[in-house]
């Protein structure tokens, strides 16, 4: 699934961030209402920062060929990873190894901000 992802071969190494720049992703992975985001990918490693509001969820899925790491930059709400639900806040870190699955959700007023990671193995 490509999200209108920009290759980093075709711009500078540097991921500038501009909150004005975000694209709008409609119930994301089968989520509750939208996340915004800005994506990149360099055909083996997919980095974003993503913005999710109060009562958006990105939705369950599986990591069948990749992983992922998700830090918060701002915000709460939870994840639910296999089944169990782990709590987010500024400054946690959530990992989903490859083969394992999860989704994110926002249920504070407050925007969900994050940075993740989603390298190809």
């Amino acid at each position: 699934i490509c999200y209108n992802e920009k290759r980093l071969g075709d711009i500078n190494m540097i991921f500038e961030y501009d909150e004005n720049n975000l694209e709008k992703f409609e119930n994301f992975k089968g989520g509750e209402k939208y996340i915004e985001a800005k994506m990149y990918f360099d055909g083996l490693n997919r980095f974003m920062i993503g913005h999710i509001p109060y009562g958006g969820s990105v939705g369950e899925h599986v990591h069948e060929t990749n992983s992922e790491v998700i830090y918060v930059i701002s915000g709460n709400g939870y994840v639910i990873y296999d089944g169990q639900r782990e709590e987010l806040h500024k400054g946690s870190v959530h990992y989903c190894p490859k083969g394992h699955k999860h989704t994110m959700v926002n249920d504070h007023e407050e925007d969900l901000v994050y940075f993740a990671v989603v390298p190809e193995q």
